[in-house]
């Protein structure tokens, strides 16, 4: 008897079932963590992009990239290439683009210009973001005079103008590389972007991670890179498309007036020997492809950075749901909608009793 007793007991710890030890077990076991996958961190790390204006704007902004790297190949003839024998051709299957005074072929100078726009582009933004991380992340959590003495630089080159400074350096030069040209734009655009991350900054220093991260003895670098930067990213990601707009058309509009050599083939040098050679308005095909690149490129950066407004701010992102999920059911998110109830229930009949009184 005294087995037969004890046989269900012997089975539910073998089993588990009745022990303490193995049900606190399965319940680590079922609170604890998954180990993160590479998808899943991709995945986050890219939520901002995740809307429909980010992806169109990446998608634009990856052709252009395309573009650049494969222009040899993509160009049908040499930018410089002069044919006088087909000037101001419109147009056709030849030159798909027409072709300039002395016979260059439009649409190779658009498709090599594009690299140059890219390549002074990227190397100006990049240039202006680490200085704008640097400056902007470290007045935004120090104190006292190291703060506002950073403070005060941003605000110096912030008014700072870039196109006669631009002119000034240009000069000195015969040629200037595009290296040169990106590090005078750079130079000029981190201000903003430091002043927006010194603002955000300092709303982060005083929270409760980067108070126990101090706490805990943590030195200042693995704060602002651990602790902080994360939290930044997407100011810095809506920074970088900012100032990259500002860099592309900067260099175009130097490009235009002539300060940079015309050996630097870029969109703005096209619309240069366009305006030098009154193609204006006859000759539309000279200059409407590349101010209509300039502007195509515009429009990508500005969607990314709708893109980015809507991941950073929550009112925008629960907005942007809210009609998206609108859209799915068929209803225009747009239209002033007023609801209406259409059952209403019927009034409660006044009882005798209550006609009387």
């Amino acid at each position: 008897m005294r087995t037969t007793n004890n046989e269900p007991q012997t089975v539910a710890a073998a089993a588990g079932v009745g022990s303490p030890e193995t049900a606190s077990v399965r319940a680590a076991s079922a609170h604890k963590p998954q180990k993160a996958t590479f998808w899943s961190q991709l995945k986050a790390s890219l939520a901002m992009f995740s809307n429909r204006k980010s992806a169109a704007g990446l998608i634009i902004m990856g052709v252009f990239v395309l573009v650049a790297i494969f222009a040899p190949l993509i160009a049908p003839y040499d930018p410089e290439a002069q044919n006088l024998k087909e000037t101001l051709q419109p147009p056709s299957f030849e030159h798909l683009l027409g072709t300039t005074h002395i016979g260059q072929d439009v649409f190779s100078q658009l498709v090599y210009g594009t690299r140059g726009v890219l390549i002074v582009g990227f190397l100006a933004t990049i240039m202006a973001t680490i200085v704008a991380i640097l400056v902007g992340v470290t007045a935004g959590y120090l104190r006292g005079w190291k703060s506002e003495s950073l403070s005060a630089l941003s605000n110096v080159f912030l008014v700072i103008p870039g196109l006669p400074l631009m002119i000034i350096v240009a000069s000195q030069f015969q040629d200037p590389p595009l290296a040169l040209i990106a590090a005078v734009l750079g130079l000029t655009g981190w201000a903003w972007g430091a002043r927006v991350l010194r603002a955000q900054t300092m709303s982060l220093r005083n929270r409760d991670f980067i108070q126990a991260a101090r706490a805990n003895g943590e030195p200042l670098h693995r704060v602002i890179l651990v602790e902080m930067l994360p939290n930044l990213m997407a100011i810095i990601a809506s920074s970088f498309v900012g100032t990259m707009t500002a860099a592309v058309l900067g260099l175009t509009t130097l490009a235009f007036i002539g300060v940079i050599p015309v050996s630097n083939l870029n969109w703005g040098t096209i619309l240069f020997w366009a305006q030098q050679n009154n193609a204006f308005p006859d000759y539309w095909w000279w200059y409407v492809p590349a101010g209509l690149c300039i502007a195509l490129l515009g429009v990508a950066l500005a969607l990314i950075n709708f893109g980015i407004d809507e991941y950073v701010n929550p009112r925008l992102r629960s907005a942007g749901e809210r009609a998206r999920a609108m859209k799915r059911q068929g209803i225009n998110p747009n239209a002033a909608v007023t609801q209406v109830r259409t059952n209403l229930a019927a009034p409660p009949a006044a009882s005798p009793e209550s006609n009387t009184a």
